[in-house]
Parts: structure tokens; C-alpha cells; sequence
């Protein structure tokens, strides 16, 4: 049986029973933080039993065994020992280590927390048996043959997080929303909940026009008009709020990161779907923007989505990837200048309005 967890699923259930050895892999030190108090509670609670915390990078394997060979004198059934950025650690005593998992001190709790952690080791394979360990990364799921990041899972988290930790009700659109405008940053995923939260007031709804007023602000508000009217077809209207942007200051290259997170979807549910045909399986259209990240609670987003790849059509949606790219390639090279880098925004979108022939856009 396997003792690796992801950290999501270690703090919504954290184990009483902690064992001699415990992992906290990965680069969320926020998750870290989190499975660290948790852990601390479980092994010495909330009196002021002592424990210690070591610098991996300075901390050899002597000082390490004799914390966990100290009794506390002032109560405490077992010695906790935290080695923090302790990757040179372990590569340095790999083999104590070893040997220790084996046979572990009864007396003491020993974390290590490291950056990698890699999983065809001798040692990964014997914490996984006997001990504990917590991926604190932000969650992926397959995708072929890729590892993407699982929105999805992460939105969920999310909005348990806010009812929990701030207590406020945060919408599934909101998370969304709040995760395209920060990325999968957990600490400032956070403050922005903690922020969000005054101004929902306790036990508050946050909705996803909070989210836009309070985190993004009208530029994030106006980006998000310009993609879904470039997506509908209304070249117009996308000119007009990309002129209003550019006036505001923003680099035509910055725009172009969040306009091109957003289309991809749109090919990627193109493919997915031309796919489901080449094998002969029925699959709808709404099945194959899901699969491409489109999130399946928001009945609302879903359908204008349908309503905007419908628009597109197989022939232009088909070539957004193509797009894409040669969009990428012209900022970066023959039009980096700002001034000119309009122009290439400018042509992505008329390729994608309404009446505009897919022979007329190659």
C-alpha cells in the first residue's frame, strides 16, 4: 500500500498516527507550510513542547540523530525534527538514511523537506512503504502523454479552502476566474482569498465579479471583453478594447499570454474532437471544450463557449494553433516593436470575424 499522498488530500484528512518518517516533496511552500503545522499539531499539539528545525544545507547526520534522540523535559510522548531545504542532505547522507528508515527511533519524528524527490530511488520506495510522503505540488492530471496542471481540482480546492480558512463562499466561476488572473500561485492565492473575504464580509458570497472588480481590476474586466468578443466573431468590438488597453499602457506581448491561454482551448477542443471522429466515436461538442479545460459547473461559460467554436467554425478553429504560433514568432521578431506588435494582434482578430472565409484567413 502506498504512503504518498498529495497534499490536497493530507490536509483535508490529516493523519493522527504520524509515522517515524515523513517527506514533504515539491516547490508549494505554501503546501508545505500548511502539512508542516499540521503534522506539528499531530506530534506535539498546541502546548510548548519543544522542537527542532535544522538547515539542510548546513546540517549533517550527527546533529540530526541526536534531536531525535533528545527527550523533552517539558512533555511530549516523541521529539519532533524538521530539516528544511534539505536536498544536499539527503544526497549526502542517502545511505544513513537508508538505513535508518529501516529502523527508525521510536522516540522521534524526523520531516524532510526537499524540492525533488525522485521516485525510482531506493529511499523514495522505502518512505513510500513504512513512512509518509506529501507531494506538495499543485495538482496535474494526463493528457496524453503530458502532465498538465488540473484546474479542476485545484478551482475544488480552492473554494473549500475559502469557506474554511476565511469564511466566505467562493463561487466555482469565481475560482476559476481567480486562478486564470494569479496563476497556480498558492501564497498569493491566498491573500487574494484573505482580501476577498473582507469585502464579501464573514460568512459572504465572492463572486466572479468580485474576483474581476477586487483582484483584476477593469484591465483584467477588459481583457476578458476582448477575448470573448475576438472568440464571437466581433472584430469590432475586440479592436475597440484592445485600443482602450494599449492606451492604458499595457505591451501588446503581455496581452497576447492571456489571449492565447484562452484560444488554445478552442484548438484543443477542435482536435479533440476531429480525433473522436478519425475513430468513429459520437461525441458532442460540449464533451470536447470540457476536456480542453473549459470548466463543465459553468452552464453559462460552457454554452457561450459552444457558441463561440460554432463561430469559429472547423476550418478557422482548426488553425488557431497555426495562429498562434505565427503570432508568437512575429512579436518576438519582425513586429517586437509596440507600435507595430498591434498590427499582429490586430490581424488574429480579424481572422477570426464573423463573414471572414476560411480561404481568405491562410
Amino acid at each position: 500500500m502506498s504512503n504518498t499522498i498529495h497534499a490536497f488530500d493530507f490536509l483535508a484528512q490529516p493523519s493522527e498516527a504520524v509515522p517515524p518518517v515523513v517527506v514533504l516533496f515539491g516547490s508549494e511552500s505554501f503546501l508545505k507550510r500548511l502539512a508542516t503545522r499540521s503534522l506539528r499539531q499531530a506530534v506535539v499539539g498546541d502546548n510548548d513542547a519543544p522542537f527542532a528545525t535544522l538547515e539542510g544545507t548546513a546540517t549533517q547526520w550527527r546533529d540530526v540523530i541526536d534531536e531525535l534522540s533528545t527527550m523533552s523535559l517539558f512533555g511530549g510522548d516523541r521529539r519532533l525534527v524538521i530539516v528544511e531545504a534539505a536536498d544536499k542532505f539527503v544526497t549526502n547522507e542517502r545511505g544513513r538514511l537508508e538505513t535508518y528508515v529501516e529502523k527508525p527511533r521510536s522516540s522521534g519524528v524526523l520531516i524532510l523537506d526537499v524540492g525533488t524527490w525522485a521516485s525510482n530511488t531506493k529511499l523514495y520506495k522505502a518512505v513510500d512503504k513504512v513512512g509518509l510522503q506529501v507531494d506538495c505540488r499543485a495538482p496535474e492530471k494526463s493528457v496524453g502523454k503530458r502532465k498538465v496542471l488540473d484546474e479542476a481540482r485545484l478551482c475544488k480546492w480552492l473554494m473549500a479552502w475559502s469557506q474554511k480558512q476565511h469564511d466566505a463562499k467562493l463561487e466555482a466561476i469565481a475560482a476559476e476566474q481567480l486562478l486564470e488572473i494569479i496563476g497556480p500561485e498558492f501564497g498569493l492565492l491566498d491573500q487574494e482569498l484573505a482580501k476577498l473575504a473582507l469585502f464579501a464580509g464573514e460568512g459572504g458570497k465572492i463572486d466572479v465579479q468580485m474576483v474581476r472588480d477586487v483582484v483584476g481590476g477593469w484591465r483584467t474586466q477588459t481583457i476578458w471583453e476582448l477575448i470573448d468578443a475576438a472568440a464571437d466573431g466581433d472584430a469590432g468590438e475586440a479592436l475597440k478594447q484592445l485600443e482602450r488597453l494599449l492606451q492604458a499602457g499595457e505591451h501588446p506581448v503581455a496581452l497576447f499570454g492571456q489571449i492565447s491561454w484562452s484560444l488554445r482551448r478552442f484548438a484543443a477542443a477542435t482536435r479533440i474532437y476531429q480525433e473522436a471522429e478519425r475513430t468513429k466515436q459520437r461525441m458532442p461538442l460540449r464533451d470536447a471544450l470540457i476536456q480542453a479545460g473549459i470548466p463543465h459547473w459553468n452552464r453559462k461559460g460552457l454554452e457561450r463557449a459552444e457558441s463561440q467554436l460554432k463561430q469559429l467554425g472547423r476550418g478557422r478553429a482548426g488553425r488557431i494553433y497555426q495562429w498562434l504560433l505565427e503570432t508568437d514568432l512575429a512579436l518576438k521578431g519582425s513586429h517586437s516593436n509596440p507600435h507595430r506588435a498591434r498590427f499582429a494582434l490586430e490581424q488574429l482578430f480579424l481572422r477570426m470575424a464573423k463573414g471572414v472565409s476560411v480561404a481568405s484567413v491562410r
